[in-house]
């Protein structure tokens, strides 16, 4: 057994854990991106240092072993400022927005990326409970709004907006007329999933993480998940229009913006995103046509988790580091097309992201 310090209380642990370890096991609070129980260790995100105050130097409390005598600071003014420049620095090269600007402007804070996925789905019912969830008066607010969210919807950018407000409208009016489905739309069932935001509910100003300057050739990226084969409607008029207008959204939100831990920790933290972006990774939509994976690149850490989740799996290709040093990032192997890398494993990889990297298409 190895008897140890940290934050001034003695603690006695086996020899081969962490300092992770045995404050996870003592219920204190190390924060942590790139590290999984069960995994090999990393290293790379800098979160969870910690004082070693012995030699007054810092370590990864994931990667460094308990050693005899050991005094470890987790909680000081210094570990916490480190962590929170840890955190800075990976939201520097974090090109993502956590939320679509369309919803970021809309007065009255509407799903609008949901429910375009859910009229795109065909998921009608699912368009009309998230609506009835939404309305929080007997009107809704589109009624007498100008359309914000349509002057800032970066289709509008290419070509025309796509017509949020008159789907909006032709959904509410549907429910309206149909009293019937309001009968079966209860949100209080227990099989109905109650549509909230939990980020909303942490602070009244949730972190938001932001692109910067985005290059014509990158808006083009987003145009991958609309389908270009249906035609363009400005009025909505029958269940079909909405559909087919709603894929014409460039879903340019962030699927894990309510479970995304680099997300998390910066609320928790307090921290502003950076006003300038270094552009290590350009925007670049993956799309995996024979899985639904969907991998950004600009919204990767390198945390490797889900390299190191596959490198076992000698059946399929996998994702892996390529370049070297600052320029490294993760992608298909050279010899390999991303359709065909990670075909049984892509939900294990989405769920082990930390931010919205990786994730299901529609």
């Amino acid at each position: 057994m190895v008897k140890l310090k940290i934050d001034n209380t003695e603690y006695n642990a086996p020899e081969g854990l962490t300092i992770l370890d045995v404050a996870t096991n003592a219920g204190l609070y190390i924060p942590v991106l790139c590290h999984k129980n069960g995994m090999p260790h990393y290293s790379s995100c800098m979160v969870c240092m910690v004082k070693d105050n012995r030699t007054n130097g810092f370590v990864p409390s994931c990667s460094a072993l308990v050693q005899e005598g050991m005094n470890i600071d987790i909680s000081g003014e210094e570990v916490i400022l480190l962590r929170r420049k840890a955190i800075e620095l990976l939201l520097s090269e974090h090109r993502a927005e956590c939320e679509a600007p369309c919803r970021t402007v809309c007065p009255a804070s509407y799903n609008i990326p949901l429910i375009n996925r859910l009229l795109s789905a065909g998921d009608f019912e699912g368009a009309f409970r998230l609506t009835v969830s939404e309305i929080k008066s007997s009107e809704i607010a589109c009624t007498d709004c100008p359309g914000y969210c349509e002057n800032a919807c970066r289709r509008k950018k290419i070509d025309n907006p796509v017509s949020i407000r008159n789907m909006k409208l032709f959904v509410a009016q549907q429910i309206k007329l149909n009293n019937s489905q309001r009968d079966t739309i209860d949100t209080d069932k227990d099989d109905i999933p109650p549509v909230t935001d939990n980020k909303l509910k942490k602070s009244n100003k949730p972190f938001s993480s932001h692109i910067g300057k985005i290059e014509p050739s990158e808006l083009q990226e987003w145009l991958k998940e609309c389908n270009d084969q249906v035609i363009r409607y400005r009025e909505i008029f029958d269940l079909k229009s909405a559909s087919d207008e709603s894929q014409s959204c460039m879903h340019c939100d962030c699927r894990a913006a309510d479970d995304c831990r680099l997300r998390d920790l910066a609320e928790y933290f307090s921290i502003k995103d950076p006003r300038g972006k270094l552009v290590n990774s350009p925007i670049q939509k993956k799309i995996n046509q024979n899985t639904g994976l969907v991998f950004e690149n600009a919204k990767c850490i390198k945390c490797g988790l889900c390299v190191r989740l596959c490198e076992n799996s000698p059946d399929e290709p996998s994702l892996c580091f390529i370049h070297r040093g600052f320029v490294s990032i993760i992608s298909e192997p050279l010899t390999e097309d991303f359709n065909d890398v990670l075909k049984t494993k892509s939900k294990e990889v989405i769920a082990i992201c930390p931010t919205g990297a990786l994730s299901q298409f529609k």
